[in-house]
């Protein structure tokens, strides 16, 4: 039996140290600033970015990865004697996963050995991670592509990611608005809460920072209630808002959350600083 390597997309916003010691390979999507273009994987002063996207009269662009990079993501892999399972984030907002298929389809066409299956995860960030966390841990447990496969599909059925924004303004000008499209107008005055089931889903709506951090705890709350005991946090250009949830959420689980990290620049783009978010799913998923 092939050992099976997991590769991602940059979206996951683990942390570095995580994403090494898992053994998970990245493609990184692209962030198009002004006249530069850049692989999110590279910008690494995030306060910079989104110090200029505050500012932006018109919003940086991103573009998902080409087929040539998955391509050269998956040939050494599959030359080492691996087979590949590629998790990627939702389709209904991303390109990615598609171009992950195309490439996939391609080495079928060359008889390239070994299999790679592609998987959507219809999430992105920490549920992303969440997902591809679960199926490195069945990876490696020394489980086949089909073991890792149903480990990450087991993940995502489990999960549940929650985040709050200061506005809708930047998804609505970046154009990934989704069914929140409904809240925009007047609702530039509330505080959105969202979901990402295959596309940005809204969830309800807060009059207050303060109410939705405190429905932030909320959610966390239901996570704990529902056995999803494997808890993350992340957020925006928000560390102290970020610090006041992990604490709530130690008292609320009795643990520390599997990663607290803050959101890059492609997603960050269509949402904002201000972000703040969390989900999880059964930590026995990530053993």
């Amino acid at each position: 039996m092939r050992p099976v390597v997991i590769v991602t997309d940059s979206t996951h916003y683990t942390t570095r140290e995580l994403i090494a010691a898992a053994g998970v390979h990245e493609v990184s999507l692209y962030v198009r600033d002004g006249e530069e273009t850049r692989r999110e994987n590279e910008i690494t002063d995030y306060d910079a970015f989104y110090a200029r996207l505050r500012e932006a009269d018109e919003l940086p662009t991103t573009s998902q990865p080409s087929i040539g990079d998955f391509l050269a993501a998956y040939e050494p892999l599959l030359a080492g004697g691996n087979d590949i399972v590629s998790i990627h984030l939702a389709g209904g907002i991303s390109g990615t996963v598609g171009a992950a298929a195309a490439a996939r389809a391609l080495l079928e066409e060359r008889h390239q050995a070994g299999r790679v299956e592609v998987l959507d995860a219809r999430t992105a960030c920490g549920g992303l991670g969440c997902v591809v966390m679960a199926a490195a841990a069945a990876a490696r447990a020394g489980g086949d592509a089909d073991a890792v496969l149903a480990r990450a599909r087991e993940a995502r059925e489990s999960l549940a990611i929650w985040f709050c924004i200061d506005t809708l303004d930047y998804l609505q000008r970046g154009g990934r608005i989704g069914r929140a499209q409904a809240w925009f107008g007047g609702a530039l005055k509330i505080k959105p809460i969202l979901s990402l089931e295959a596309e940005i889903t809204p969830v309800e709506r807060v009059r207050t920072s303060g109410r939705a951090f405190e429905r932030m705890v909320d959610y966390l709350r239901s996570r704990r209630d529902d056995g999803a005991d494997g808890w993350v946090v992340q957020h925006i250009q928000a560390p102290e808002r970020a610090a006041a949830l992990v604490q709530r959420g130690r008292e609320l689980f009795g643990c520390e959350p599997m990663w607290v990290s803050e959101v890059g620049p492609v997603i960050g783009t269509y949402t904002g600083p201000g972000l703040l978010g969390v989900g999880g799913v059964p930590a026995r998923l990530m053993r």
